[in-house]
């Protein structure tokens, strides 16, 4: 096994080369973020390590259409204020962005970006993430009703709403912690079928120095991966 222990210590060393990622990532259930190596009418990763998500995830939209735009803004930031003093009593997070995730926080609450309705000029919203936590094996419906309660029990300011908004998604908190893991799979995959060519021969393997990339496995699991091939040849 020359060759894939050759490859298996080039990766070693490139990961030790790298930062560490600690970044929550979202996870839809369209494409694998960051190299769309297959999405739902496309089989799985073969060689892909399937666990629970770390959060399920809801977007919620904060609506306002007071007419006068100085308090409508209020009304909607104020919301958003109350959202977060509730969280901790529902057992819910908050956050914001679109692929990698931040806390939303009292001290950037206002950072939020207002859009204004096409047809309504009096009307404008607010878009963020409400998050609960997910345990192994968990039910992700359970978590979908912990953060349908909270939605509905968030006081309404003024003519601001709040609803959610889109499917429930999923996050993972540093898919790069996963590497040694997958690496695992594939090693005991690449020995187990050259040993079946006998002795003379090893694996080289290609695409070690990707990072791990991520899809949706199911409602409250995840694929992590790492997009490489192997091939079988005599030792040299």
């Amino acid at each position: 096994m020359q060759l894939l222990l050759k490859a298996f210590a080039a990766a070693a060393a490139l990961a030790a080369a790298t930062p560490a990622l600690s970044q929550e990532i979202v996870v839809t259930g369209s494409r694998v973020r960051g190299g769309g190596y297959f999405d739902n009418s496309a089989p799985a990763p073969v060689l892909a390590l399937r666990r629970t998500a770390d959060f399920a995830v809801q977007q919620v939209t904060v609506t306002g259409d007071t007419r006068d735009p100085d308090k409508r803004r209020d009304e909607i930031y104020a919301m958003v204020k109350g959202a977060i003093a509730l969280a901790d009593k529902y057992g819910v997070q908050l956050a914001t962005g679109e692929t990698i995730v931040e806390p939303l926080t009292l001290a950037n609450y206002r950072n939020l970006p207002l859009a204004k309705d096409d047809d309504r000029e009096d009307t404008e919203a607010t878009h963020f993430l409400v998050k609960a936590p997910l345990s192994q094996g968990a039910d992700a419906r359970a978590a979908l009703d912990r953060i349908a309660k909270f939605v509905k029990e968030v006081p309404a300011v003024g003519r601001a709403e709040m609803e959610a908004d889109g499917d429930l998604t999923l996050s993972v908190v540093n898919p790069e912690q996963y590497r040694p893991q997958i690496l695992a799979l594939i090693a005991t995959e690449a020995e187990a079928n050259a040993t079946r060519f006998g002795a003379d021969y090893g694996v080289e393997v290609q695409g070690l120095q990707n990072r791990v990339q991520w899809g949706r496995a199911s409602l409250s699991e995840v694929f992590l991966y790492l997009p490489v091939s192997y091939s079988v040849r005599p030792k040299q």
